[in-house]
């Protein structure tokens, strides 16, 4: 029976056992031969896994790392913010606001959400100010759908969550299709 030490565990190319660990009869063939080799394997091994571990992660890895990077600030509840009651004791997750508050952008006709921050004022934590980054159609006067996102922004603010905002800063990064409304059929004139 050919082994081969250089082959740990199974069988040679030509369908021979090799030794190795687990191999019983290699065991009693090779004797106490088998120890150094094993632990010469497990060196290498080392070596092996150290040498990859320093290594720079490929660039699909680096990409797929900045993606659960951001999926995990995103499911993050964020600062608790102080709501504008008397006894300044109720909090909000700031995701949880900044959810509401993109959905009053959205309810806008021609302004979509992309991203909302709250950030209490210097001196005042029950006064906030809201940075969104949203994407407009260009259909009309952009200063006007502007004011109006502000508006709804501010009235859910106030009405639905309690919060005071001292000011909404806008930044427009992208630009939506106009929105169409659906052709209307004529009317059927009838004839007495």
């Amino acid at each position: 029976m050919a082994l081969d030490p250089d082959r740990p565990g199974g069988r040679d190319p030509d369908g021979a056992e090799r030794a190795g660990p687990g191999n019983a009869a290699a065991e009693r063939a090779d004797g106490p031969d088998l120890l150094p080799w094993a632990v010469e394997a497990l060196a290498a091994l080392d070596r092996a896994t150290l040498a990859l571990r320093e290594e720079a992660p490929p660039e699909s890895r680096a990409v797929a790392h900045r993606i659960i990077n951001a999926v995990r600030a995103e499911t993050r509840l964020g600062a608790l913010l102080l709501l504008d009651d008397p006894a300044h004791d109720l909090r909000i997750a700031e995701s949880a606001a900044a959810k509401i508050l993109r959905q009053a952008v959205d309810s806008v006709p021609g302004a979509r959400a992309a991203s909302c921050r709250l950030i209490p004022t210097q001196g005042d934590d029950t006064l906030h100010t809201v940075a969104l980054t949203i994407a407009a159609a260009l259909d009309r006067p952009l200063p006007e759908r502007i004011e109006e996102v502000r508006r709804a922004v501010f009235q859910a603010a106030h009405r639905v969550l309690g919060i005071a905002v001292a000011t909404v800063d806008l930044t427009v990064d992208a630009a939506l299709e106009p929105t169409r409304l659906p052709d209307r059929a004529p009317h059927a004139s009838s004839a007495s």
